[in-house]
């Protein structure tokens, strides 16, 4: 990417603390925090707030049982009166706490561990991109709530109500999950409903079973079916039996089969068909004898591209332009908290952190580099980007 300098006071102060800001990551990737790891999250979360009210930040941790313990933090910024922009991060990540990926690295052109790109990249590119602001005495940092939740990776079960009553209350949202590689941020995002299905048949001795044996697993394969058919990838929405159990061996006519179930969607009308379409399959049974519950595990509703999200886009992209970097729209397929936001009516734009890849894989990374430019990138949206006017 080329650099602008135009005097950049923020490029400036990121340029001289670029090392600090990659110890920093080192020092959060090193620290496992798979959700469901509360001890690690929770030092994750110790250490940030740490930062924060060293920063200046109104620390609130928001105490879990189950799940790590969420850390709301607020600046006033230079003008108090005016609604707080909204940021969101995650500190949880997908990797078990008996992972072997566990350890940070880095060479001259990528950062890469557990959360580098999803998404402790994003949170120590908008901590300094904040810590710019406030070290240079930008005369114009808006009020911030920053929400650094500790579920994201399983649905944000504990802190999807937190992210919405304060998406609420603001005049728009900034989420840092990763960039992608030619520098898009995110301004759409399909929804997705996850469920699991259960059938209950009678068990017995295959060699004896009659021609309406009540099998589990004979059930699930009709409604695995049912389900396939309402896959329509050129309407936008998607339908996948993820992961099918059942049985204890060959010679046993199955009492219980499960199934996981992913559905993506772009519309609330989609989400409604899908939910109707769901209902049917799971009221009737073609194998007699047998019996369906469906759970419901976890659903976002989906971010769409909406007038206003479009309208904050184009001020990043022209501020983008103005800074030397580069700024893509995408239409992103996965769900993150920015569908949760999305649903309270503010503009949301989502995919500003570092730009990266292979999240969710041992070959995660971010580009270096990316660190210091989305984070100056971070900084002037703060600064100069204003919330589009709803109508």
């Amino acid at each position: 990417m080329r650099e602008k300098q135009n005097n950049d006071p923020v490029l400036t102060w990121l340029t001289c603390h670029a090392t600090e800001m990659c110890g920093l990551l080192a020092a959060l990737v090193n620290i496992q925090s798979g959700t469901g790891n509360k001890p690690g999250v929770d030092r994750v979360c110790r250490a940030i707030q740490l930062e924060m009210e060293t920063m200046g930040f109104f620390c609130q941790p928001i105490v879990q049982t189950d799940y790590g313990d969420h850390l709301v933090a607020r600046h006033p910024g230079t003008d108090p009166e005016k609604k707080p922009v909204l940021i969101t991060g995650h500190m949880d990540t997908v990797f078990p706490a008996d992972t072997d990926f566990t350890s940070y690295s880095e060479d001259d052109t990528c950062c890469y561990g557990p959360g580098t790109a999803d998404m402790k990249g994003g949170l120590v590119m908008g901590m300094f991109a904040i810590k710019a602001l406030i070290e240079t005495q930008c005369p114009d940092m808006p009020p911030i709530v920053f929400v650094f939740n500790a579920d994201e990776e399983i649905g944000s079960p504990s802190s999807r109500q937190l992210i919405f009553d304060l998406a609420r209350e603001s005049s728009m949202g900034l989420v840092l999950e990763a960039g992608g590689l030619a520098g898009e941020i995110v301004v759409a995002r399909k929804g997705n409903l996850s469920v699991q299905i259960d059938v209950e048949g009678e068990a017995g001795h295959a060699a004896f079973a009659g021609p309406d044996k009540a099998s589990a697993i004979l059930e699930l394969a009709h409604k695995t079916i049912a389900i396939e058919a309402l896959h329509r990838p050129d309407q936008g929405v998607s339908a996948n039996v993820g992961r099918v159990t059942g049985g204890i061996g060959p010679n046993t006519v199955p009492s219980h089969a499960r199934a996981a179930v992913d559905f993506r969607f772009t519309t609330d009308a989609d989400k409604t068909r899908l939910t109707h379409a769901l209902d049917q399959i799971m009221a009737g049974s073609v194998t007699p004898g047998t019996r369906t519950t469906m759970t419901w595990i976890s659903q976002r509703p989906a971010m769409p591209e909406t007038p206003v999200n479009m309208a904050l886009f184009t001020q990043i992209q022209s501020l983008g332009k103005q800074l030397g970097i580069s700024v893509i729209p995408e239409w992103r397929q996965g769900v993150s908290d920015a569908n949760i936001i999305a649903q309270a009516g503010i503009p949301v734009i989502d995919g500003l952190g570092p730009m990266g890849g292979n999240d969710h894989s041992p070959e995660e990374y971010i580009i270096k580099q990316s660190l210091k430019d989305r984070a100056r990138l971070f900084a002037h949206i703060l600064a100069r980007c204003r919330p589009p006017i709803r109508t």
